[in-house]
């Protein structure tokens, strides 16, 4: 294997090693290193949503309707990741029900879930499951499944460079930013990903529906946090795929 190879084959098992709980051989992975290693995070993304599209296709093979295979789709991608970015999504979630940016910091701490928290996630997976069962095809399902998976990591990146940290600890403090060339080349895979998945119109749809996330995020996360933590990352993430699979989902409605 050259070394080139090499070095690639070892960002993307850094990335699957912390993004999923796949059983992978793997040292302990420092903050600064996943940073660096940034760039293959849509590229993890794509095996977490190729999994969910095997699920998928599975389960429609086997004459389940869509609401029930896209449910059992999103729950295999929830235990590929170990809600990962769903924990996040919540911590932010119940954090914003705080009073002042030091307790709302400390919520994101806190393991237990608020109510606030508990209703970002049914609102999650219910849209996911919902859009991805309006795909009826089970090739449009999983196409739309993996670019989704993809731009929703490809978005972290870039969103760890721009916005500043709002701890001193934490994982996104000990990461740091995401060096310019791994934040560019991951929205790059992002972005091919969504014009190559997705029919032009949806694509484009997706694209400006990311943009106004992303602006939003950066916005409430400067407000309430001070800045980017990991919770916030990993609610980047639940809104980018969330977006995406709704996006895909319109395809059906201009069709109907």
């Amino acid at each position: 294997m050259t070394t080139r190879l090499r070095s690639v084959v070892d960002d993307l098992t850094i990335n699957l090693a912390f993004y999923t709980r796949l059983p992978l051989a793997c040292r302990l992975i420092e903050g600064s290193e996943l940073a660096r290693a940034s760039w293959a995070a849509p590229l993890a993304g794509a095996i977490v949503g190729l999994l969910g599209a095997a699920a998928y296709w599975l389960a429609r093979a086997g004459q389940l309707p869509p609401w029930p295979a896209a449910a059992i789709a999103i729950a295999v991608t929830l235990a590929v990741t170990g809600c990962l970015h769903e924990d996040g999504l919540a911590d932010v979630a119940d954090a914003l029900g705080g009073t002042s940016r030091e307790r709302k910091l400390e919520i994101m701490r806190d393991s237990r879930l608020g109510t606030y928290g508990a209703s970002a996630l049914i609102a999650s997976i219910t849209l996911r499951i919902s859009a991805l069962a309006s795909l009826t095809t089970p090739a449009a399902a999983a196409i739309a499944l993996i670019v989704a998976h993809m731009a929703g990591r490809a978005a972290i990146p870039g969103f760890m460079t721009l916005i500043p940290r709002a701890r001193t600890e934490g994982l996104s403090a000990s990461a740091g930013p995401a060096p310019s060339a791994s934040a560019t080349v991951a929205a790059a895979v992002g972005i091919v990903a969504l014009m190559a998945g997705l029919p032009l119109r949806c694509a484009l749809l997706a694209l400006v529906a990311v943009a106004a996330v992303l602006f939003i995020m950066a916005r409430l996360s400067i407000k309430h946090f001070g800045g980017q933590t990991g919770d916030v990352l990993g609610a980047v993430e639940q809104c980018v795929e969330i977006v995406v699979l709704l996006s895909a989902a319109t395809q059906m409605a201009a069709a109907a």
